[in-house]
């Protein structure tokens, strides 16, 4: 950071922002192999909290990559720096009194590390989607894996590119064994107490 750079002291607090809301904020990171479930499995938590009163934002991988991350490539740097921004943005959007989601492939554990440390290991709570590569193959809704097999992609995790999972995620979801509705309550039940805002 550049010596000539103040950080600027707001007045109004993230605690402040949270008791008004009636609940804490925090960052929940998806992470698990492209075609997993991760957005979908996100975008229907994002739906129960917000029915239920929650302030909430979804923060995708395509969609952040079609705008502030579009000049990144999928090289292993730019992959860290792609997760570097959006750990960044999400704390920004936690201090905003959001419950901010993200779902992002997000594929070396290193990376997962420093976005925890930038957001804060008290509000990172990190959900496995565990996908066999095989059955996110047989998905394969975007006919991105058809086209890494026939090499016409490049850095494509799981086939050209490492994919290193948790070790000790707060929530691991098998998504052969739970639909998505049984993991969205899996996860909202393990939310419970992390939303409640004790004054």
């Amino acid at each position: 950071m550049s010596p000539n750079i103040t950080k600027h002291e707001y007045q109004i607090s993230r605690e402040e922002r949270n008791r008004k809301n009636q609940h804490n904020s925090f960052v929940i990171w998806f992470t698990g192999l492209s075609g997993s479930g991760k957005s979908t499995i996100a975008n229907h938590l994002e739906q129960v909290l917000f029915s239920n009163g929650i302030k909430t934002y979804s923060l995708d991988g395509d969609n952040i990559r079609s705008g502030l991350n579009g000049g990144l490539t999928f090289s292993l740097e730019d992959r860290k720096e792609n997760n570097r921004r959006i750990a960044e943005v999400a704390k920004l959007f936690m201090d905003a009194g959001v419950v901010t989601i993200t779902a992002f492939i997000s594929p070396l554990r290193e990376d997962r590390q420093e976005a925890k440390q930038i957001i804060g290991k008290e509000n990172f709570i990190e959900i496995f989607i565990n996908t066999p590569i095989s059955v996110c193959e047989e998905r394969d809704a975007k006919g991105l894996y058809k086209k890494a097999r026939a090499g016409e992609i490049k850095n494509f995790t799981g086939i050209s590119s490492p994919y290193e999972p948790p070790i000790n995620p707060a929530i691991e979801i098998k998504t052969q064994q739970m639909s998505v509705e049984e993991s969205v309550e899996k996860i909202t039940e393990y939310l419970k107490e992390k939303l409640v805002y004790n004054e």
